[in-house]
């Protein structure tokens, strides 16, 4: 039941047009201060995982890892993402409490 509120959430977050999908969007999200959270998927490859922590650490910007791989991340965004940048504080809260409920 978490799952499907979590994908959900993201959906409208993406709909919304409060996330940026893909490294380099998460990138120009951070550097132009609109990022509020970084969102990135079980099954991101450690190199891209350490880079995004390298750059939110700069700018101390939170990471969280999704409990959703790409393949399911993609289906509720429509196109495969390993990580996204969230453009709205309430979004990732909000999605941040829904991982921690998913995960318990």
């Amino acid at each position: 039941m978490h799952y499907q509120k979590l994908t959900g959430l993201i959906s409208i977050c993406r709909k919304a047009g409060k996330m940026a999908m893909g490294f380099d969007p998460m990138r120009e999200a951070l550097d132009s201060g609109k990022a509020h959270g970084i969102l990135t998927t079980q099954d991101i490859s450690p190199k891209t995982y350490k880079e995004v922590c390298f750059h939110c650490q700069k700018k101390q910007i939170p990471v969280h890892t999704l409990p959703l791989t790409q393949a399911q991340l993609g289906l509720c965004l429509g196109r495969r993402a390993a990580v996204i940048a969230i453009l709205d504080k309430g979004f990732f809260e909000s999605i941040q409490k829904l991982c921690s409920d998913v995960q318990q």
